[in-house]
């Protein structure tokens, strides 16, 4: 690999643990929250725990593999380097698909909640405001990791804080404790236990892209595994108190109600227990954690097609460093000018869905690639991957059949473009993997 294709060093254990608090603290707990409410009621807490533990095997694995081979392009370059190169591509296809599609709905849920805060009407001026985020954000990440990175420290703070806020409130406004407003409901059955665990999965993947940043984390091997442990675990803490707050406050039906009909429930929690400042003060918070999760998707999605572009699997040109900044410029330029597209739809009602499915597959993968690592480069019992791989596999089921059908169609068409790269790269003689 030559200089120019190498990307800089630049991240310790703290900037790398907000990275991950800023992929992950956005739709999942100011809406996901509310949803799986609705799932499986007054239980929430026991899910949000049980996904936590399968997010936790998958983090295990993903903290062994990104320690073991600390480059861009997370299971896309796992895959390629311990499993094949077609499962590698795979890994790396699904994930541009539906993170893409995230980072739009994450520009759309921001100019939603900004449109609440300014009582902006009518469509075309949402997404117009969501079209401006992606052009500026895109911007941003292309000046390099250090920006981004104090930018996403900025809005980490300011989304934990509305969510202590949030917390706070209500535990001020409620004259019971969570031992009699949870698990009233009767347990919900197994095929709603699973459907909301797998609700919940989603909502935590967002450690990942410390792993996909791994090629820019000084002393992987240490800082890594402590960062994606040290996000999940704060995370866990975050969903749990927030939705035993909400729950605690109006009850799981109300919750969900409140996730089905406003698409800010947190905010109208604050409304109902009469704190209308509180209410603008969380809406800023979900507004900076949309931020969050779009700035921190440029940066994982970019590295992968990065990595992508640099083995050939996608034109050479996104494979490039911008030797000034140290950051793919074309992969992040490509990408925002792809999320903007989909931004312009402004319809993406099966995005979260579709990344269900595709997250899944994506993590069934890096644990079947973390049981082919050699035994020296372990740092954890195989059976945390083999946990994770059941149940990453057994969780993809229960998505909707249309969303299997989508996707099976994606990897088909990703086949086709595999195919034509491998041809390409044995005419040009490109190397098949950089050391």
């Amino acid at each position: 690999m030559t200089e120019s294709q190498e990307l800089k060093r630049e991240l310790g254990i703290f900037s790398a643990v907000l990275l991950g608090l800023g992929s992950i603290l956005g739709t999942g707990v100011f809406v996901s929250t509310g949803i799986v409410a609705g799932v499986v009621g007054s239980w929430i807490l026991p899910v949000i725990v049980c996904a936590a533990f399968l997010a936790f095997c998958n983090a295990m694995s993903s903290a062994q593999l990104a320690a073991a081979y600390p480059r861009s392009g997370g299971t896309y370059e796992y895959g390629y380097r311990v499993l094949t190169p077609y499962l590698g591509f795979t890994a790396g296809w699904m994930f541009l698909l539906a993170k893409s599609a995230s980072a739009a709905t994450a520009a759309l849920g921001f100019a939603f909640y900004l449109s609440i805060q300014f009582q902006i009407e009518g469509e075309w001026q949402g997404i117009s405001i969501a079209l401006l985020a992606v052009i500026v954000l895109t911007f941003l990440v292309a000046g390099g990791l250090k920006r981004s990175n104090a930018v996403n420290t900025v809005i980490v703070i300011l989304t934990v804080c509305s969510l202590f806020a949030f917390t706070i409130a209500c535990s001020l406004s409620s004259d019971s404790n969570w031992s009699e407003t949870l698990f009233l409901d009767d347990k919900p059955s197994m095929s709603a236990w699973f459907q909301g665990i797998a609700l919940m999965f989603v909502a935590y993947t967002g450690y990942g892209r410390v792993a996909t940043l791994g090629e820019e984390v000084k002393n992987p091997r240490q800082t890594i595994p402590i960062a994606i442990l040290s996000t999940l675990g704060i995370s866990l803490i975050l969903y749990l108190i927030v939705s035993g707050s909400a729950v605690d406050v109006v009850g799981a039906e109300k919750f969900y109600e409140f996730a089905q009909s406003y698409s800010a429930p947190l905010e109208a929690i604050s409304i109902l227990i009469d704190q209308p400042e509180l209410a603008k003060f969380v809406t800023l918070g979900a507004m900076a954690a949309m931020l969050g999760v779009l700035l921190n998707l440029l940066l994982g999605l970019s590295r992968v097609l990065f990595a992508m572009g640099r083995r050939g699997d996608m034109p050479s040109i996104v494979g490039k460093v911008h030797e000034g900044k140290a950051t793919p410029r074309t992969a992040v330029l490509v990408i925002g000018a792809f999320i903007f597209c989909l931004t312009l739809y402004g319809k993406l009602e099966i995005a979260w869905s579709f990344s269900a499915f595709t997250v899944l597959i994506y993590y069934a993968l890096t644990n079947l690639a973390c049981l082919r690592l050699a035994k020296e480069q372990r740092l954890y019992p195989r059976i945390f991957s083999v946990l994770g791989l059941i149940g990453c596999s057994f969780l993809a089921f229960w998505v909707e059949p249309i969303i299997w059908g989508v996707g099976l169609g994606m990897i088909a068409l990703g086949t086709i473009w595999f195919l034509v790269a491998q041809k390409r790269k044995r005419e040009s003689g490109t190397p098949g993997v950089h050391p």
